[in-house]
């Protein structure tokens, strides 16, 4: 199942986080984003953490925009687990928009935080802003295709 693949647990360093990382650490999540913790919000909004680091930097010294758009992936499967009815695992984004409004800090926690702004019984819309504090980096919205488990492999096995 791919719920097994995921580790959600609360995060002992961060009390009311929770992770949302992959057990295999060898794979996108782990290996290139690192540590990635998720809560829901007191406003009912999620946020997904990641924390840069120097891998993560472009050469003007601040978080790379693939980093940033990366993060807003995950952040619309993030979503769809903990606000909305969606297995996170066996799903696609489809469309993915974003618009780019500062510079990510180095070194500082990144925050994707998100809402469903409508579920049906195969998508998820969702919208949200990447921001540090104060400071905004992104605003975004995308579509997720919800899948169904698969039991073998292929595109549709993830």
């Amino acid at each position: 199942m791919a719920q097994d693949v995921f580790e959600h647990g609360p995060d002992p360093d961060n009390p009311g986080w929770n992770h949302w990382n992959l057990k295999d650490e060898t794979l996108f999540n782990g290996a290139v984003m690192g540590k990635l913790i998720t809560r829901v919000d007191d406003d009912g909004k999620a946020r997904l953490r990641m924390f840069p680091e120097r891998r993560h930097e472009n050469l003007q010294g601040i978080i790379h925009g693939a980093v940033t758009l990366s993060l807003i992936d995950i952040a619309l499967f993030t979503t769809m687990h903990t606000l909305g009815s969606g297995n996170a695992g066996p799903s696609v984004t489809l469309e993915l928009s974003t618009q780019f409004v500062g510079g990510g800090k180095a070194r500082t926690p990144l925050d994707a935080v998100t809402e469903i702004v409508k579920e049906t019984g195969k998508l998820v819309f969702v919208r949200g802003l990447v921001e540090q504090g104060e400071h905004r980096v992104a605003s975004f919205s995308g579509i997720v295709r919800k899948m169904r488990p698969s039991s073998g492999t292929g595109p549709d096995a993830s």
